[in-house]
């Protein structure tokens, strides 16, 4: 089960003004379980979104790329999100696209908008053909029972190896308006940034430009989604989408001021949420951890070698088995990439136990009080570097044996 992460309340997942959620049981992998998705937007409503930087990107995520530039050039807005999982649509060539482009299109005829003007998302298992007539099927189902508060039936409905669904809401108030947000996720295996196998939507009421949309959506995918990593392998699917629906009273046309700032930040405070809920329910997960790198010269230089420590296989297992072996790492981050990097100056910490100092082991440090540490189900690693002001920080778990199994048994 996930790690310090309660079951979302279906009561405590706020309706959006402007979205419209649907879901049915489509039969795509498994039968008797939901399995397909459909979001309607309103008239006004924006959408941002990035995605994976895995070359073999999925068919979906071709189409919903070409279909957002089309906006941003010009064309009619995003008015649906179609989600299928039992399927990734991956590495499956022109007939995948075909696949994509025919789901797009059936949810435009049942809405009455243009398929363009559908943005169609895929997870599942990779390099199988999309069962596209079963989708097709679904939808009328999916269309039908379209209604405000559909939240954490959406949230089931993108499960895979998933433990539990994964879901937050908020309202906020910025400049004297009210503004309503709700967001879901899955993920749980093939994750690591540049997006991670991973779906996450964000719905919100406030009316957002479209140019402020997309650089809102970069911000908050940096520091959530790109900051977490369960097994380092980047999936073909992922996919983090920002809605502003519009439908509210707060009205930002600009990246700048206080309005813009605080919507911001709280969008920003609620992906990291969601993106928390995927580590925490990492494939047979039991710790969740925190890796700070602090004091270096740059971002960049941070995040290598926060991610060295969070992907490594050494320190996962270390972490799962309670194994205060930290040596494992101080090699992390000596493999980092940091070529100049003078170890003679870095500190490490796990939690609140000093465990190297100036590059060695502290004379101070008890084996006794790293295990006290290691045996918590969270756990924060920091590395201090003295050579800077920046820092980074990224979430990861351990690797235990039920990664493997949950893994081996996958398709079945």
């Amino acid at each position: 089960m996930a790690v310090n992460s309660p079951l979302p309340v279906a009561a405590d997942l706020k309706p959006v003004a402007g979205i419209d959620i649907g879901f049915a049981q489509a039969g795509i992998k498994k039968p008797n379980r939901k399995d397909l998705l459909v979001m309607r937007l309103a008239e006004g409503a924006t959408v941002a979104g990035v995605f994976t930087l895995n070359r073999f990107c999925a068919a979906p995520v071709q189409v919903s790329k070409a279909n957002l530039a089309a906006v941003q050039s010009g064309g009619k807005p995003i008015r649906a999100l179609v989600v299928n999982t039992g399927n990734a649509n991956a590495g499956t060539g022109e007939p995948g696209l075909a696949n994509a482009q025919a789901t797009c299109a059936e949810v435009a005829k049942l809405l009455g908008c243009d398929a363009q003007q559908v943005l169609p998302f895929s997870t599942g298992v990779i390099l199988e053909p999309l069962p596209v007539a079963k989708i097709v099927a679904g939808l009328p189902a999916a269309v039908a029972n379209l209604t405000a508060d559909n939240w954490f039936n959406a949230a089931e409905a993108i499960m895979t190896t998933d433990t539990q669904p994964k879901a937050a809401s908020r309202t906020v108030t910025i400049g004297g308006h009210q503004v309503t947000m709700t967001g879901i996720s899955k993920g749980a295996g093939m994750i690591k940034p540049n997006m991670a196998t991973m779906l996450g939507y964000l719905a919100f009421d406030a009316k957002v430009a479209q140019p402020v949309l997309d650089e809102l959506v970069k911000h908050a995918a940096d520091r959530s989604f790109n900051s977490i990593t369960i097994d380092g392998d980047t999936s073909t699917n992922d996919s983090f989408m920002l809605i502003a629906t519009g439908a509210g009273s707060l009205e930002v046309n600009q990246a700048s001021g206080a309005d813009y700032e605080a919507l911001r930040d709280a969008v920003t405070d609620i992906s990291r949420n969601l993106a928390q809920q995927i580590i925490r329910d990492g494939e047979g997960a039991t710790k969740f951890m925190t890796i700070t790198v602090e004091q270096g010269r740059s971002l960049e230089e941070c995040r290598k070698i926060a991610y060295a420590i969070a992907h490594s296989p050494l320190v996962k297992t270390a972490f799962f088995a309670s194994d205060p072996n930290l040596g494992r790492i101080l090699a992390a981050v000596g493999y980092a990439g940091v070529d100049d990097l003078d170890v003679t100056k870095l500190d490490l910490y796990l939690d609140d136990v000093w465990v190297a100092k100036a590059g060695g082991r502290n004379p101070d440090y008890q084996e006794a009080d790293g295990q006290r540490v290691m045996k918590q189900a969270e756990i924060t690693v920091r590395v201090t570097l003295a050579r800077g002001d920046a820092s980074a920080t990224v979430w990861t778990c351990d690797l235990s044996h039920d990664y493997v199994s949950i893994n081996a048994d996958y398709r079945s």
